[in-house]
């Protein structure tokens, strides 16, 4: 099975990536999807590693609480991926959310987040 995840394409990681996060397993996306040694950069600084995703997952939990996110654009391109995004909750939405990866050997190997919280 993990051979099997390591040989997808880069739009197939892309494609889970995105199913998972919609569904907020975040959890399971971090195995599945994103290299152990995975270097992310968002707006409160850099990130490395699982821990990191997970730090960055719970934050994003925490601002939109089970909000369902809405892809308003995916491009792929070999190994690059770019989204962009809007999620809504009962308090908080984004409308600018715009994300870029880096996808090789089966994981996310580097990503940029960007999103501005508004309340609502």
């Amino acid at each position: 099975m993990a051979d099997q995840l390591r040989a997808r394409s880069a739009a197939d990681v892309f494609d889970d990536h995105l199913r998972l996060a919609g569904e907020h397993r975040f959890t399971d996306d971090i195995e599945r999807n994103v290299s152990p040694d995975v270097v992310v950069l968002e707006r409160r600084g850099v990130f490395r590693g699982r821990e990191g995703a997970r730090t960055l997952a719970r934050l994003l939990a925490e601002e939109l609480p089970e909000a369902p996110y809405v892809y308003t654009n995916r491009l792929v391109e070999g190994r690059v991926a770019f989204l962009e995004w809007t999620a809504e909750s009962d308090h908080a939405r984004v409308r600018d959310g715009a994300d870029s990866f880096l996808i090789e050997d089966g994981w996310i190997v580097a990503q940029t987040i960007h999103y501005t919280v508004e309340p609502v």
